[in-house]
């Protein structure tokens, strides 16, 4: 059944070679042809092409063997100078190397789901489906496999480390979520939940009413951890430290001076905030409270810093801050419920819930990290697969935005239905079989409010689509499709999270599975 339907839907990546392409595709070819045709301590300070290196070593070593590879189709893709190379020969490799590697990402599916379907007590009516609900979901294959990147072959480690923890093999679960640090720093959002979880589960022994006996840390196993970690990060980090670049390295791991929000806004608090400051100027504007034209400059859509024009600017620092204090609950939930490992997985969610809200510079894609592991916890709970259902259509409506050639607008769309159809009938009859309804029309398992939300995106979709070049505003005012998804999205995505706190440290009681 595995093997089957990971062909089935490797083949129809396949079909999606030729599909439009964003400059992602020659930032990997140019990583390409920086690992092959330059040393090593010139990696991270080659600048030839604006797309510099700037993910952590152990990706920039993927990327150079992939360049052994990529030679026998095309040599020339391997030349820094030649950029926004694209042969059909350079496409059809990148395009296959995401597609073979998406094979860890499959394997990360499997163990996670057999993991899923022993703690439902019922295996192959859970694991089966939810597995194809994980493997085929449509933001990982829109953003893989047209936009272009390897977040398939990412996830699939997080989720072997993740598998690795269900099971109590905490050594190996670190060694694991280590080299994906490594491999893409976007993952330090999450790491808070390792290590508390890693320290409170493995390292500490508690009574049976679960009060700490903080004379019992055990420093063998903490040695285990912290030995397993630093190895990991000194083979990645160690060649350059040696060469004084860690600096450097860190440099480009980590550009503040990027802005705010992404060049089309992430459907985050900060989305909410840059659209409240844009109508309070308008408002202003109009009864004469402000003077000037007080335009502020993030909606032209592009990557750079700005002001705003009423509201305080908000630098790195306080989304720091509001990234901490959003996650500081669940991290202390989870200090007092150690032994529970799905409770690791709940926490991890919100980890990456809270950094996508209130991080500095998030990038759209970044709602994978929230929706994919919420995933593994859809069929435990019922309000978790509630959630799941309204950030799968949320989520992968936000991306939309990325793949703005009318080629792809039927593939995207058809994506998103068949995965939130099949993904609405598999929690449908795992959480409401045998029910009979209240006969108000609302998708399963969602509320009347949330049904008649998720219907607003079809007029929204409409309005991106035909409605803003029919009224003529696509001159006045390029960007108001994108802010209107950013904004309508994020109110979405902000109430998920506020309603999964709630479920999970207001109302603990409520939160009984169906089996367990």
């Amino acid at each position: 059944m595995f093997w089957h339907v990971i062909l089935g839907l490797s083949c129809l990546k396949l079909l999606l070679i030729p599909a439009y392409h964003s400059t992602d595709f020659e930032v990997h070819r140019n990583w390409l042809a920086i690992t092959h045709s330059l040393p090593v301590d010139r990696w991270y300070f080659e600048q030839t092409s604006e797309w510099t290196l700037d993910y952590p070593p152990l990706f920039a070593w993927f990327e150079c063997i992939l360049a052994k590879l990529a030679w026998y189709f095309d040599p020339k893709m391997l030349d820094v100078r030649n950029h926004n190379y694209a042969s059909y020969m350079t496409v059809l490799f990148q395009r296959l190397s995401v597609i073979i590697t998406d094979f860890v990402y499959a394997y990360g599916c499997k163990i996670c789901c057999e993991q899923v379907g022993r703690s439902c007590g019922r295996r192959e009516d859970v694991v089966y489906p939810l597995f194809i609900v994980l493997f085929g979901n449509a933001g990982l294959l829109l953003v893989d496999h047209i936009h272009f990147q390897y977040n398939g072959f990412l996830y699939g480690i997080m989720f072997l480390s993740i598998a690795r923890l269900l099971q109590r093999r905490e050594v190996e679960a670190t060694f694991w979520f280590s080299v994906l640090l490594n491999l893409k720093h976007i993952y330090l959002y999450i790491a808070p939940a390792y290590f508390i979880y890693l320290l409170r589960s493995y390292c500490f022994s508690s009574t049976p009413e679960g009060y700490i006996r903080w004379r019992s840390l055990s420093l063998f196993r903490f040695m285990k951890l912290g030995v397993t970690v630093v190895a990991v990060f000194a083979l990645s980090f160690g060649p350059f430290i040696l060469k004084g670049q860690l600096n450097q390295v860190l440099t480009r791991l980590f550009p503040f001076k990027r802005g705010l929000s992404h060049a089309y806004w992430a459907p985050n608090f900060w989305a909410l905030y840059n659209f409240a400051d844009k109508v309070s100027v308008f408002v202003g504007q109009r009864l004469g409270w402000l003077s000037g034209t007080g335009r502020a400059s993030m909606t032209g859509g592009l990557v750079q810093e700005f002001e705003h024009s009423v509201f305080p600017s908000v630098s790195p620092l306080i989304t720091l801050v509001a990234s901490l204090l959003s996650i500081v609950p669940c991290l202390m939930n989870l200090w007092k419920t150690p032994h529970n490992p799905w409770q690791f997985v709940r926490v991890l969610v919100l980890c990456g819930w809270g950094s996508y809200l209130f991080g500095w510079h998030v990038h759209e894609k970044a709602i994978l990290l929230v929706i994919l592991p919420l995933g593994l916890l859809c069929m435990q709970r019922r309000v978790e697969a509630q959630l799941f259902i309204m950030m799968s259509i949320v989520g992968h409506f936000s991306l939309f935005p990325l793949f703005f050639t009318h080629h792809e607008t039927p593939i995207k769309v058809s994506a998103l239905l068949l995965h939130a159809v099949y993904t609405t009938y598999i929690l449908h009859s795992h959480w409401l079989e045998g029910r009979t309804g209240n006969f108000i029309p609302c998708i399963p398992l969602c509320t009347f409010t949330e049904t008649v939300y998720l219907i607003g995106l079809i007029p929204l979709f409409l309005y991106q689509q035909l409605g803003h070049n029919l009224l003529g505003l696509e001159e006045k005012m390029p960007f108001l499709p994108l802010m209107l998804i950013s904004v309508y999205c994020g109110l979405g995505v902000f109430y998920s999270w506020l309603k999964y706190y709630q479920f999970i440290l207001l109302n603990p009681r409520k939160g009984k599975k169906k089996t367990y």
